[in-house]
């Protein structure tokens, strides 16, 4: 399993077509649209196309300067989130994002960033996106339209009630992750709703709301900006905490990470020499004691223990480094 999952196939043929085609006009959906803060029009900017390039990036930044305030008055939702998904995910849980366009591009993102950093398998975060690995790139019409292509790609994921669901939608009205959210809690599955818009659907469709009102954006509708960097702070939020609640983490070393590449490996012998303060020759030889894992090269440093005891104490503690050192001490 991949983090990017397909969810176009297995629909009806039709499930895809906007509701608002089916019933021959769009004034309901232009009604939805014009109640919502994120597509509201600025007109203090309809002329900002005129001004110089540095006054537009200044205007810009002071836009993008309120995003953390926002993130920051949902604080306390997004704790009771992480704790609820890291509780999930100690089970052998899984953390699953479903979105359409930007937001379902930010939760792939998220997703494909797990393993590398954290070193977790890459059906441990999954992200889902309306209309498959092609919408990373380009438009999929009428995909975010369809709750039954979320519901469908869920099911193909094989949920269970240990996983947690991430609906993202700027908007908080697309179907697609309002979908995702609906067929997930009805399936026990611990669901999250994440949009920038307030009494927004798809926080009253999941058990923790999350709603980061960014206001009207500089160009009007585009949430790939203001509401774009609010989910991208949120998803940055649940991904790396959850991590650090499961023990992938010490201190604020990345002492899980996945060395798959140069720099990776560099910053391997980095993190032991940061979290021991030992030699180079000391380095190379814990991490050849211990196939390159970097946690357990710390441990073998740190408790004085050979690589399989350091691999069987980590078992035992279920990965996390700090609780592994104390059986050492206490031995």
């Amino acid at each position: 399993m991949t983090p990017t999952t397909d969810a176009t196939s297995g629909a009806a043929p039709d499930a895809t077509a906007p509701a608002s085609t089916a019933s021959g006009g769009y004034g309901e959906l232009r009604a939805q649209l014009a109640t919502l803060t994120t597509e509201a029009f600025r007109p203090e900017f309809a002329e900002i196309d005129r001004l110089p390039t540095e006054e537009i990036a200044r205007i810009m930044n002071g836009e993008d300067s309120t995003v953390p305030v926002a993130v920051s008055r949902v604080l306390p939702e997004i704790t009771a989130a992480i704790d609820a998904t890291a509780a999930r995910m100690a089970r052998g849980g899984r953390l699953i994002y479903a979105g359409a366009g930007t937001a379902g591009r930010l939760g792939v993102l998220d997703a494909s960033e797990c393993p590398p950093t954290f070193n977790t398998d890459p059906s441990e975060v999954i992200g889902l996106i309306a209309g498959g690995p092609p919408a990373m790139i380009t438009s999929v019409e009428g995909a975010e339209d369809s709750k039954e292509l979320a519901a469908d790609g869920l099911d193909r994921l094989g949920l269970t009630a240990e996983d947690t669901v991430v609906g993202i939608s700027a908007s908080g009205r697309t179907p697609f992750a309002v979908g995702a959210v609906e067929h997930a809690r009805a399936k026990g599955a611990l669901t999250i709703g994440l949009s920038c818009n307030a009494d927004s659907a798809l926080a009253a469709a999941a058990e923790h709301g999350l709603e980061v009102v960014v206001g009207p954006e500089l160009l009007t509708g585009s949430t790939r900006l203001k509401a774009g960097t609010a989910q991208k702070l949120v998803l940055n939020m649940i991904s790396t905490i959850t991590m650090i609640r499961l023990g992938k983490t010490y201190g604020n070393l990345m002492v899980d990470v996945r060395a798959s590449n140069e720099k990776l490996r560099a910053r391997s012998r980095r993190i032991v020499s940061l979290a021991t303060g030992a030699s180079d020759e000391e380095i190379e030889a814990a991490l050849a004691a211990t196939d390159g894992e970097v946690k357990n090269a710390v441990l073998t440093i740190l408790g004085g223990v050979d690589g399989p005891t350091a691999a069987t104490l980590l078992a035992e503690s279920d990965g996390h480094l700090r609780a592994a050192l104390a059986a050492v001490r206490t031995t």
